[in-house]
């Protein structure tokens, strides 16, 4: 097979195929005598493999996953593929909550003790400088100790959950001030209501993708495999 007979299948360029290759997603080419690249099915599978992976995990983890494969570090593949589930469950989980919070704005209770800018970062999984540039963007609104530090209450813990999960579903921070701005007053919600459908409808697209990939990954690493010897006739002799 030629680069161009992988890049057809999935619409891309030669070029493309011939990064992948250089950057490890697929294995190495073997080369005719004039020096041109020769592919195999298991080429193919590499390909379909990383292209299954990357609206399942992201390009960069995608690429991560298969270098893991060609140095034979299967622990590695598995490990990074199990934080990719934990965090698509995660997003899940904290998708729940909001739009249960949306049901009952004005009854939210707090139910948190406050935290503060290095416990709520470290919730979240983001640094404590994210959180000062939300509340610069107007997101959060944290109380001030005599001291000067900031505290964090229940309902700042909400709209910083909030924040994150529009964050990760690529929307800008001018949006998310005014999605937590309408929770913070208990007025129209159609905004929220229709970043979190949209949300959803993400999420759940990349866990189909999450299980295409793991289709497409299995079939590489069957391809990968070493053949098992075949039987030979009754009577055949070596």
């Amino acid at each position: 097979m030629r680069p161009a007979d992988l890049a057809l299948e999935h619409g891309i360029s030669t070029q493309a195929v011939r990064n992948y290759e250089q950057s490890g997603f697929l294995p190495p080419a073997e080369r005719t005598t004039s020096g041109y690249r020769v592919y195999t099915e298991v080429h193919a599978a590499a390909l379909r493999a990383f292209i299954a992976l990357i609206p399942a995990f992201g390009h960069s983890t995608a690429g991560q996953i298969m270098n893991a494969i060609h140095s034979g570090s299967l622990d590695d593949v598995l490990l990074t593929i199990d934080r990719g589930h934990e965090q698509h469950l995660r997003d899940r989980e904290t998708l729940d909550s909001v739009s249960r919070a949306v049901h009952d704005l004005t009854d939210f209770e707090p139910v948190l003790e406050p935290r503060t800018i290095g416990e709520l970062a470290h919730r979240l999984g983001v640094t404590p400088a994210t959180l000062r540039a939300w509340e610069e963007a107007g997101i959060l609104r944290p109380d001030r100790e005599p001291t000067g530090y900031r505290v964090f209450r229940a309902e700042d813990v909400r709209d910083a959950e909030l924040a994150h999960l529009l964050r990760r579903g690529g929307y800008p921070l001018a949006r998310i001030a005014l999605v937590v701005q309408q929770i913070r007053t208990a007025g129209g919600t159609d905004t929220l209501g229709a970043a979190l459908t949209d949300w959803r409808r993400r999420l759940t697209a990349q866990g189909l993708a999450m299980l295409a990939a793991s289709a497409r990954l299995n079939e590489y690493l069957s391809a990968r495999a070493p053949a098992a010897p075949s039987a030979r006739p009754p009577g055949e002799t070596a």
